[in-house]
């Protein structure tokens, strides 16, 4: 993207619709007055006069116990140095966004205006008592290291500098890892680090604590090895200060095990790494430019295990992995501090949790046929959701063991499952769909690039590396669009209404003629429909000459289906063609159908959409739980509509045991699994979280989706065309930037499947 196109979107980004990131939202009713009257006076005094009584009440009557501030003074933010509190501001929000979505913990970013460390101090500890926790944040060292020494000294609540211990947790779990398989042990590794600022330090002194020996380790700043008398290595650096003489980086790395950079790009070359040790472990996690490209480096030895901060490559040292499980650990048990057991709990939790089976969902997002314990997995990937129920319980019982928990748990099982439900309002389903669409990226027809908004969406699927768009359209109104939104990337333009296009759509037409002469369609007929652009686009698909097809922005659903169902076979099997909208709900993802084509499915039709659907819920990672929904419950009503329903149930349940589907049931029983095991205990249902409706008619599928859609602001992903032989998906009539990219990933996603079954069909023959 053009750098002052970028530079505009992520300014839009935070100001609009609304400025900033994150809002506080109400947790209570409030619409009676009744209701306001317990919010505020006179209710409100019955619970300030009980943490009056007893202070850790505070935790029983407010959010305190879920909230943490993210605290900075703005001296060191990003790469950006000394900036200010308020140009610090978008940073600390965007953290209190990921402590937010992966660990559902509530954030006050604060940015305190000093650059004073005693008045920094008595700034946060005069706020400490509204929060769970404090996450120290881009202050700059050595001020850092003394700040958070004697706030978490002199406050009975956890506090941590993430930019210290963050990635210390995360690579110190690697490297137990890489150790391991490298076959050497923590108390033997030579290491050397590039980098001796405040995460460096960090990173050393959780090394040691893990066995490596303080004697060798030796450290580079940009002057040079840290040198023992040398009047400009701080006191926190001197422990890692040696008295032998090294040339260079390189003269240090000989013979070395382990480096790990903390510094900048592109400073190791590829003779140092000839130089290491058998096995050499590497993590260059300088950002964006690691400290030795991957490629170059896994080029040069066979035998490497390496690490990058990036996430295109495997093995990345992501932040993200950390502080929101620790945090939410520690808050959980109340603790009053976040101790080196605590960090120590989190990093053999993380290096375990590599070990075990990596779950068909995570395989699915990061397009692995299976992630497997080994080089290229050493730490788990921040998309895992196994994550906030393994490492907050690990740091909450060494909280416990070490005497820093004032609220221990005592039932593990239902914690995990609390940790579990924190997760419903995520989105990561978003970020699994785009992730896998970019592990084999197709090429996909936007059959309407002559609008602002669908070439918009085509210059994020080609920036984001989802899949290689080809624009169809006026060409030059396609290309005074790119010119105004800074698209300068080359794409496949085609219009194929030109000259230039005629002997393909005549070809496309002469195949078209051919498949449905039989039907009434002349050739010239087939010749008038292939200047059409959906006509021509199906075509390409059909031929071979693109993988997937988006269309519907500018026309109705109805006009835009037509040409689909007409070109595209049907999948093997499929009689009838259906569509699923996917709805990020804040229970979670919910698939909804038949939500565009059939007015008023049979039984039998019911059945099949069930199926259908099923194994597109498969195909995000998930295993279907099918509500088959109506207005009655299990033979309740003889109504011909919930009897179809029944009906197609039975069918299910005779023809597919294993599938977990159950009805004809209402929807407010499918989505309250309280009420359904409390009066339907004999239900497939009783228990599980359905994932999944299927409606008895178009009517109140498609009211319901769009319902939720606005009500709420839940993204929608759809409707997903179903039983298809090619991956075709139709957009609704002026679908936002954001929804055409999902669906261009959902398309991308699609044709990643039916190539892989094809390939399965073609080895069976």
């Amino acid at each position: 993207m053009h750098k002052d196109s970028k530079r505009r979107e992520a300014l839009l980004y935070h100001a609009k619709p609304t400025p900033g990131k994150i809002q506080v939202v109400p947790t209570k009713k409030y619409a009676t007055q009744r209701d306001l009257a317990l919010a505020y006076s006179p209710g409100v005094a019955e619970p300030c006069l009980e943490i009056e009584k007893d202070v850790n009440n505070v935790y029983k009557y407010t959010a305190k116990g879920n909230l943490v501030a993210v605290i900075s003074n703005g001296t060191a933010v990003l790469g950006l140095g000394d900036i200010g509190p308020e140009a610090s501001k978008p940073v600390m929000e965007g953290k209190g966004l990921l402590f937010k979505i992966f660990a559902d913990i509530d954030v006050f970013d604060i940015e305190v205006d000093t650059k004073d460390v005693d008045k920094f101090i008595e700034t946060v500890k005069n706020i400490a008592p509204t929060f769970g926790g404090i996450n120290l944040e881009d202050i700059k060292a050595p001020e850092s290291f003394e700040i958070e020494r004697r706030l978490v000294e002199e406050l009975n609540i956890p506090v941590m500098h993430d930019d210290q211990h963050g990635t210390a947790i995360i690579s110190a779990a690697a490297l137990l890892n890489a150790v391991e398989l490298a076959g050497k042990k923590m108390g033997e590794v030579k290491m050397v680090i590039s980098g001796a600022g405040s995460a460096a330090i960090a990173c050393a002194n959780l090394y040691v604590s893990f066995g490596v020996k303080q004697e060798n380790i030796v450290m580079f700043n940009s002057k040079g090895a840290l040198r023992k008398g040398d009047p400009r290595v701080s006191e926190m650096q001197a422990k890692y200060a040696t008295d032998k003489e090294y040339a260079s980086l390189g003269d240090a790395m000989l013979g070395a095990d382990v480096f790990i950079g903390l510094s900048s790009g592109d400073i190791v070359t590829p003779d140092m790494l000839v130089g290491m040790a058998e096995n050499p472990i590497v993590f260059a996690m300088a950002n964006p430019r690691p400290e030795i490209n991957y490629d170059v480096a896994i080029a040069t030895r066979k035998d490497i295990i390496m690490a990058t901060g990036r996430s295109d490559h495997p093995n990345q040292v992501n932040n993200v992995l950390g502080f929101p499980f620790i945090f939410r650990g520690a808050l959980d048990v109340r603790a009053t501090k976040i101790n080196e057991e605590m960090k120590k709990a989190a990093v053999v939790a993380l290096a375990n949790l590599a070990k075990e089976s990596v779950p068909e969902q995570v395989n699915i997002a990061y397009g692995e046929t299976k992630l497997i314990f080994g080089r290229d997995y050493i730490i788990p990937k921040p998309f895992d959701p196994r994550l906030i129920a393994e490492v907050p319980p690990a740091v909450a019982k060494a909280a416990m063991e070490s005497g820093v928990a004032t609220a221990p748990i005592t039932d593990w099982d239902k914690y995990r499952e609390e940790l579990l439900e924190r997760m419903g309002s995520d989105n990561k389903m978003l970020r699994l769909l785009q992730n896998r669409a970019k592990t084999d990226p197709k090429r996909v027809i936007f059959a309407e690039a002559d609008h602002l908004d669908v070439l918009k969406a085509a210059q994020i699927v080609l920036e984001e590396g989802i899949g290689q768009p080809i624009l169809l359209g006026n060409r030059e109104t396609i290309l005074e669009l790119k010119a105004e939104i800074g698209f300068e990337e080359e794409v496949l333009i085609i219009d194929p209404k030109t000259k230039e296009e005629e002997e393909r759509r005549n070809r496309f037409a002469e195949v078209y003629w051919k498949a449905r002469q039989r039907r009434g369609t002349t050739l010239l007929d087939a010749q008038k429909w292939m200047r059409e652009r959906n006509y021509f686009a199906a075509m390409m698909i059909n031929e071979g000459e693109a993988d997937a097809l988006v269309t519907g922005y500018s026309r109705s659903y109805p006009t835009v289906v037509k040409p689909m169902l007409e070109l595209i076979e049907k999948a093997p099997g499929v009689s009838r063609v259906a569509t699923t909208n996917l709805m990020m709900t804040k229970r979670g993802p919910l698939f909804l159908a038949d939500t565009a084509i059939n007015p008023n499915p049979s039984a039998e039709d019911l059945a099949k959409i069930a199926l259908m659907t099923a194994k597109t819920v498969k195909m995000f990672g998930m295993e279907p739980v099918i509500a088959m929904v109506s207005f009655s419950n299990f033979g309740s009503s003889k109504n011909e509509g919930a009897s179809k329903v029944r009906e197609a149930v039975a069918y299910l349940h005779k023809n597919h045991p294993d599938l977990i589907v159950d009805g004809e049931i209402q929807t407010d029983f499918a989505l309250n699994s309280d009420m359904l095991k409390s009066k339907f205990p004999f239900s497939k249902l009783a228990n599980k979280k359905v994932n999944t409706l299927i409606f008895p008619n178009l009517d109140a599928a498609n009211i319901t989706y769009k319902m939720i859609k606005e009500l709420y602001k839940s993204v929608s992903i759809g409707p997903i065309m179903l039983g298809l032989e090619k991956p075709v998906h139709i957009f609704q009539l002026g679908a936002s930037v954001e929804e055409m990219v999902n669906m261009a990933a959902v398309a991308v996603v699609d044709a990643q499947e039916k190539e892989k079954r094809s390939k399965q069909q073609s080895v069976k023959k």
